[in-house]
């Protein structure tokens, strides 16, 4: 079971990575229940792909490092995106992270689970996560869990954080469950099966 975090902040340390880190403690665990060991999680940061997601789009293809990453993302079982809040929204790093994928993989996250999340420095922006990343991951056809989290500056340490990181958590866990479940097996060869065509003329004459 593979989960990747995606962390669009900026500073070293930042609250995004923090909140991303604490989602992934409780969906880790969780997603790979019953199996002793947590899912193997890999962690993207987009501070350390800024050049390379600017290049692709004047040079019309990804360099190394950020092809990586794709191919990272389009792995996963399960994804968690968090990013800080600019303008109300969320970060142009961070939209433009995902319009590069989605040009180089229209498909990257087609029925993928994804927890989204964001932090900012006021409670007044905790509707990014209706009005900017919900819409933005269901136009890329991923599966987006119903709860989302927002943590302002006052949030830390607070009550009632911590009980919307387990919530968000254990459903991205039981989504990915369920996807990795249902996953498909190798497709069939149309031909491996191949009705001669004596029987298609019998099928097609009158009985009696």
């Amino acid at each position: 079971m593979r989960l990747v975090v995606v962390s669009a902040g900026l500073s070293v340390p930042s609250s995004t990575r923090l909140l991303a880190d604490r989602l992934a403690a409780v969906a880790a665990p969780a997603a790979s229940a019953p199996e002793p060991g947590p899912a193997d999680v890999r962690v993207i940061e987009l501070r350390d792909l800024a050049v390379e997601i600017a290049h692709t789009f004047t040079n019309g293809f990804p360099g190394r490092a950020l092809s990586e990453a794709f191919d990272t993302v389009s792995g996963a079982d399960g994804l968690i995106v968090v990013t800080p809040v600019f303008s109300g929204s969320y970060s142009g790093l961070f939209k433009s992270f995902f319009d590069a994928l989605s040009v180089t993989d229209p498909d990257a996250l087609a029925g993928k689970p994804v927890l989204i999340a964001a932090t900012g420095g006021t409670a007044r922006h905790s509707l990014v996560l209706d009005h900017a990343l919900r819409p933005l991951f269901s136009y890329l056809r991923a599966v987006v869990v119903p709860t989302g989290v927002y943590a302002a500056s006052e949030d830390w340490g607070a009550e009632g954080l911590e009980g919307r990181i387990k919530r968000a958590g254990r459903e991205l866990a039981a989504l990915m469950a369920g996807v990795s479940g249902t996953r498909p097996g190798p497709r069939r060869d149309s031909f491996e099966e191949v009705t001669p065509f004596e029987e298609r003329l019998a099928a097609l004459r009158p009985a009696g």
